[in-house]
């Protein structure tokens, strides 16, 4: 029996798709005339895309998530197209947000953003749902929501507190105020400051290096660190053992281990 699975999509209104390197996705917000502000096309856009990874891989084995210029991530929300929404349509927006941050969250290819500029309010959220961040020295990252008299509703507050801690993470969302790459990099936010006119290639290059890894052993290790951090030590550990044990009958244990003994580099396949 073949399943129905719909065909990728590849051309979205608000990203451009790019293959940079073999296996690895760079996904560019585009919207530039708006500082690539996240409206509801993007959200529908971006939904789509990475709802498509929790049913297939299409070959991907890391993604790079980027702004397209050189001013902005991501701006936050379109204000602008919010501008005289009823309370019943801010709502429905909104969840079209909330399913595209589950999307992104569930996604299980590893993501690495790559901030390029500003990353203000639902940026700065989509930018902390990534699995680690790479920034420009210009980058600028800011939650901003508590001085429009809402507060942060697509991860911030959850994923800000796991990245930077209670306290650090209350300081940012109840004070607005923006923050350096150098801050983010600091407090535990941005695992890399990069020279802007490097950060996408860095960004490359380590997706790249993720790529060329067993496709198996990295989704086992993404899932066990996401899920382990939810559980007692004592239960992280027993998934880590059963998604370990998951992995020894595969075709890529095999084939690492004998281009180890070899000595020549491993032909992982996924399986």
């Amino acid at each position: 029996m073949t399943l129905p699975i719909p065909e990728p999509v590849t051309s979205f209104a608000t990203l451009t798709l790019r293959t940079p390197a073999p296996h690895v996705l760079l996904v560019t917000l585009h919207r530039p005339e708006a500082r690539n502000a996240l409206n509801t096309q993007m959200g529908l856009d971006l939904m789509t895309l990475f709802e498509r990874f929790q049913i297939a891989a299409d070959g991907v084995r890391a993604i790079v998530l980027t702004g397209e210029g050189d001013k902005a991530f991501c701006a936050g929300g379109d204000l602008k197209e919010r501008r005289g929404m009823s309370d019943e349509t801010w709502q429905q927006q909104h969840a079209i947000f909330e399913r595209m941050m589950r999307a992104l969250l569930a996604c299980p290819i590893p993501k690495i953003g790559a901030v390029n500029g500003a990353a203000f309010g639902g940026g700065c959220e989509i930018a902390a749902a990534c699995d680690f961040i790479y920034a420009a020295q210009t980058a600028r990252f800011a939650l901003t929501e508590v001085t429009l008299g809402i507060m942060p509703g697509a991860g911030g507050t959850q994923n800000l507190a796991r990245a930077l801690g209670a306290r650090r993470a209350k300081e940012i969302t109840l004070t607005g105020l923006p923050f350096s790459a150098e801050d983010a990099e600091r407090w535990g936010l941005v695992n890399r400051v990069c020279a802007p006119e490097r950060l996408v290639e860095e960004a490359v290059a380590t997706a790249t290096r993720i790529a060329e890894n067993a496709p198996i052993s990295v989704r086992q290790i993404k899932q066990s660190i996401d899920r382990g951090l939810d559980m007692a030590i004592g239960d992280g550990l027993a998934f880590e053992i059963e998604a370990y044990n998951r992995m020894v009958p595969t075709e890529d244990r095999h084939e690492g281990v004998n281009a180890f003994n070899e000595k020549r580099k491993p032909n992982f396949r996924g399986r």
